[in-house]
């Protein structure tokens, strides 16, 4: 009986050490892979905007903004991190039948900017597409001329959660431009998870890309962003403060400013239309009444920005989900606005519909 225990006891500690001895590697592993961004960093623009095209005052001009879900959230979609099941949400078909919407509605909108988050290189979770080439690849053939510029907001070698991993994430924000730009860069967001966490965590950011104006020494200051989702609120603000100081600094300079993207925050002056209902995920508030006098703040309230993913949304009651309004733009005023809205495609191709700012620069 001794010897017996004995052996099931042996057993029982080399299988712990196993154990151990994998998430020490997998601690190395990740340690040895983590991305670690500079504060600020050069963005090197790929594409070639049309050199003849000058940005000018009074002329009009369009941008969309859209987080496309990283070509997997389609309305076939749930999500384990809002309550669904899956971890792999889509197919490589579905992948490529959700690209195929996405392309198509930005080859239709003929925007002169895009502003796009959640835009997979090569993860797992898409199945290695490289989603950015494909859009760019798709605005070509309009006969627009863009460059875009790319920046990480998800860098991680291997997410070994859940079951299954996630595996493989390459993921960020781009910026197309059919309007040469002077430069463009990257700047790191406050991080809101400590270490071990962080390692294989979103080091979320700020694209900014400058837009000579003819006959000015302004420029138009365009900035993508995809704030934080997944904290206990105070990343969010840390990360919406370094965003109102930057704006804050170029209104300073007289410069047009357009900020947009996910910002998973609701502005305050909008009343949001759509049930709460407890134990969802609810997005934070940015209060309105703190920015600069100089900001107009705009979110559509007319249709929601996103839907949750605790369920798939095809053939569902969609009476049942949660609605969110978190896409929006922040615009200085010295642009005249003509036209917002959120486009309602039914959440297709993205568990987001993107929001079209119509403007001028006065």
């Amino acid at each position: 009986m001794k010897n017996a225990f004995r052996r099931v006891l042996k057993a029982l500690i080399i299988i712990l050490c196993v154990i151990a001895a994998a998430f020490a590697a997998l601690l190395v592993f990740l340690s040895a892979t983590e991305y670690k961004p500079q504060d600020t960093e050069n963005i090197v623009s790929e594409g070639i905007a049309d050199a003849s095209l000058h940005l000018k005052k009074d002329e009009k001009l369009k941008i969309v903004s859209w987080n496309i879900g990283y070509g997997a959230l389609g309305d076939n979609a749930d999500f384990f991190m809002d309550g669904g099941h899956h971890v792999y949400t889509a197919s490589r078909a579905r992948v490529a039948e959700n690209m195929e919407g996405i392309t198509s509605f930005l080859d239709e909108a003929q925007a002169d900017f895009v502003f796009l988050q959640e835009v997979d290189l090569g993860s797992s979770r898409s199945y290695g597409t490289d989603e950015k080439q494909l859009i760019a690849d798709s605005l070509s053939e309009t006969g627009q001329i863009f460059e875009n510029a790319f920046a990480y907001n998800f860098n991680v070698a291997f997410l070994p959660y859940p079951l299954p991993p996630i595996g493989r994430v390459r993921s960020g924000i781009v910026t197309f431009t059919s309007f040469p730009s002077a430069d463009s860069s990257r700047i790191q967001l406050p991080i809101s998870f400590s270490w071990p966490v962080r390692m294989a965590n979103l080091k979320r950011c700020l694209l900014v890309t400058r837009i000579p104006i003819e006959g000015s020494d302004k420029e138009l200051v365009l900035i993508n962003l995809h704030l934080e989702a997944y904290d206990s609120g105070e990343g969010k603000e840390k990360q919406t403060a370094i965003l109102v100081d930057l704006l804050d600094s170029e209104l300073s300079k007289g410069n047009y400013v357009i900020a947009g993207g996910d910002f998973n925050q609701i502005f305050s002056d909008i009343a949001n239309p759509f049930p709460v209902y407890e134990g969802m995920w609810q997005a934070g508030v940015i209060d309105t009444g703190l920015l600069p006098d100089q900001l107009i703040p705009l979110m559509d309230a007319a249709f929601p920005s996103c839907r949750s993913l605790d369920k798939a949304y095809e053939g569902a009651d969609h009476g049942s989900f949660q609605y969110y309004i978190i896409d929006g733009f922040l615009v200085s005023d010295n642009i005249e606005v003509s036209q917002f809205h959120t486009e309602d495609l039914n959440f297709v191709s993205s568990d987001h519909n993107p929001v079209v700012l119509e403007f001028t620069l006065r």
